[in-house]
Order: C-alpha cells, then sequence, then structure tokens
C-alpha cells in the first residue's frame, strides 16, 4: 500500500514526515528504494533544523543518492499544498525496465558489497534507534499506582460441628496478585457456633471482593466449611503525606487521642 504525505514545502507536511520517521530509517522497507527517491526530489533544501528524523534521513540518503536503488518500492504519494483537499500525486517513477540479458561480452555485474550498503545502518542512527527503544520501554514501565483498601470480612460456617480452624486455613488459602490477608479472630454468634472475621487489603485494580467471594470463598471446594460470606468494612487507605505526621506532633496528639479519633488505623499507627 503506498505512502502518502501532504505538501512537504510545508512546515505541516515536514512535521508529518518528521514523525512518520521517528521510528523508521527508509520510507518503504528496511532498505533504500525508489520512494526515498521520490520523497527526497521533493524536499526543498536545506531541511530546516528542527526537523530531527527528516535531517537523518536526508543525510543518509543524500550519501546513497543514484540510480542504483535495489528496491522496487511500493509507490508514494504527495499532495500538493493548494489541492490536498482533492488531488494528490504519485511521485514514484514508472518501472524500470527489464534488465537485458547480459551477453559474452557484457562486463562482469556490480560487486555484492555494492548493493550491501543500501541495507547497513550507519553507527549513528543504531544509536537512535537504541535511544528510541530505550525510551519506549520506559514509558511503558511508567504505571499509575493503583489504590488500595481495608476489608473486613465475616465468614460463617454451616453449623457448630464445623472445623473453624480448616475454615480459616480454606480462606487464607484463596492466593492472588494484589491480596493480602491480615489479622483473624474467631467471634461467638450463638451457642456453640462461632464466625470468622479476617481483613484483607486488597489493590483495587486487581482485586474485585464480589468475585473473590463468589468465585473462591463460597464456591468449591471452600463451601464444604464456609456457608456464607460478607463484607462488614470496606475502608479507602489513605495514605497521608509526612507534613501531616509534624502537624501531628506539633499539636501534641497522644496515640489515644488519635485512636479515639479513628487516626491510628488510617495512618497505620500501632499505638503498643
Amino acid at each position: 500500500m503506498a505512502v502518502q504525505f501532504t505538501d512537504l514545502n510545508s512546515e505541516q507536511g515536514l512535521k508529518q514526515l518528521d514523525d512518520y520517521l521517528l521510528t523508521r530509517s527508509y520510507i518503504t522497507g528496511y532498505q533504500a528504494s525508489r520512494d526515498d527517491l521520490s520523497v527526497f526530489a521533493a524536499l526543498r533544501h536545506p531541511v530546516p533544523a528542527e526537523f530531527v528524523n527528516v535531517n537523518r534521513w536526508h543525510s543518509h540518503i543524500a550519501a546513497l543518492v543514484g540510480p542504483s536503488f535495489s528496491g522496487a518500492g511500493v509507490g508514494v504519494h504527495i499532495e500538493s499544498g493548494a489541492t490536498s483537499a482533492a488531488t494528490s500525486r504519485d511521485l514514484a517513477p514508472p518501472p524500470a525496465p527489464e534488465t537485458p540479458v547480459p551477453t559474452a561480452e557484457a562486463p562482469a555485474e556490480a560487486d555484492d558489497d555494492d548493493l550491501d550498503l543500501f541495507g547497513e545502518e550507519t553507527e549513528e542512527e543504531a544509536a537512535a534507534a537504541a535511544e528510541r527503544e530505550a525510551a519506549k520501554k520506559a514509558a511503558g514501565a511508567k504505571k499509575k499506582e493503583s489504590g488500595k483498601s481495608s476489608v473486613l470480612l465475616d465468614v460463617k460456617p454451616w453449623d457448630d460441628e464445623t472445623d473453624m480452624k480448616k475454615l480459616e486455613e480454606c480462606v487464607r488459602s484463596v492466593s492472588m496478585p494484589g491480596l493480602f490477608w491480615g489479622a483473624s479472630k474467631f467471634v461467638q454468634v450463638v451457642a456453640g457456633i462461632k464466625k470468622l472475621q479476617i481483613m484483607m487489603t486488597i489493590v483495587d485494580d486487581e482485586v474485585s471482593v464480589d468475585n473473590l467471594i463468589e468465585d473462591f470463598l463460597i464456591s468449591e471446594p471452600n463451601n464444604e466449611y464456609i456457608q456464607s460470606c460478607d463484607i462488614v468494612a470496606f475502608n479507602k487507605i489513605c495514605e497521608f503525606p509526612p507534613l501531616f505526621l509534624l502537624y501531628a506532633r506539633v499539636l501534641h496528639l497522644h496515640l489515644k487521642d488519635m485512636l479515639e479519633l479513628g487516626l491510628v488505623q488510617i495512618l497505620g499507627l500501632n499505638p503498643g
């Protein structure tokens, strides 16, 4: 499929070409072709220095300009500034005539090493490609940190004969990315029957509490011990900046007072 550009003598056209060459060494394919020659001929000289990728490509093609480009090309359309909305002109040259069959008196063909020049990258191009690849990896590695939540669950057995230790083992056996089990205790419900209260911390973008309960806790094989599971508390974990702690010290807020205000759990402090 032919590549199409707008007027290359305009700033917009040069910007389009510069963006196109950001990840390419040639207009089409992996070696210089007639497409490169077509675009090269359409460019004004000199190319403004702000278009770094166009200048890099232009310098490389300038060193290779000649009638012996090895690639056939697929054709490239460049629209003129005045008629870009309606027409375009195909700058690709007509197909090359068939090469005549060499005779006994014909000179020897050019050395293959000459043709290899079109497929080689210069040290500058290789370095530029490595920098672009590194930049892409760095951009992909930057991920927005997901929020976290603290959840308190009530896990109830079937009856007073249910082994509560096995029940807790079933709960803690559930493992997935972003799920962290915390403290737990057995709470008396009625005479002879207890329930398990257990804390967990989840990464919001990775764990759905509803799916955790329905697909893991009250499904086979865990439903042999677990009759039901309810959410008692669901709180977002807030990370206060260090300046908040400084204000707390200045105001002489004691841990006992903070506990009454509900701040100890939020800040993750241990009153002991």
